[in-house]
């Protein structure tokens, strides 16, 4: 994936690029302030090489209120066999309610069928309402619960899927 402009503001114009080794610093900041699952740094180099791994990042596409270039969010996902799985997606928080996640999440589902995955799966907090959303605008409905899944703080997952046939 080149680098595609997708929005302009102000404080926010951002280009989504694929994910590099030198992002990975700034990603890891972001699972920390967002209370991903823990990934790290070492299990997102691990995904960058893989050919069915979906690395995204929202980056500053020119100097604004933050100091140099900057992750504004990303997008880790995996197609397996005919799935899409959606590993993490996080925001920097002054950054949220953008569209910067919509357009990561867009971006990792288009690649996603091209590399032929027909439906796709995410957990997400149960108490994370603005991400529930997110997920339901592009189509992903409540399949399940797993319960106390995620630790720091103890929280029940949601699972959400997605029919990417039926989508475009």
């Amino acid at each position: 994936m080149s680098s595609v402009k997708v929005a302009e503001n102000t404080d926010y114009s951002f280009v989504l690029c694929r994910m590099t080794e030198h992002d990975l610093l700034e990603v890891v900041e972001i699972e920390e302030s967002s209370g991903l699952s823990r990934w790290g740094w070492d299990g997102y180099r691990g995904e960058l090489d893989r050919p069915e791994a979906i690395m995204l990042v929202a980056r500053s596409a020119r100097p604004t209120r933050f100091a140099g270039p900057r992750v504004l969010g990303f997008v880790s996902a995996r197609v397996a066999g005919e799935e899409l799985h959606v590993n993490n997606i996080g925001i920097v928080e002054e950054a949220r309610r953008l569209g910067i996640g919509s357009r990561l999440l867009g971006a990792a589902i288009e690649r996603g069928r091209a590399l032929g995955a027909k439906g796709a799966a995410l957990e997400v907090r149960a108490g994370n309402a603005a991400a529930q959303a997110l997920y339901a605008r592009h189509g992903f409905a409540v399949v399940g619960r797993r319960r106390n899944y995620y630790r720091h703080p103890q929280e029940d997952a949601l699972v959400m899927a997605a029919d990417l046939t039926q989508q475009a």
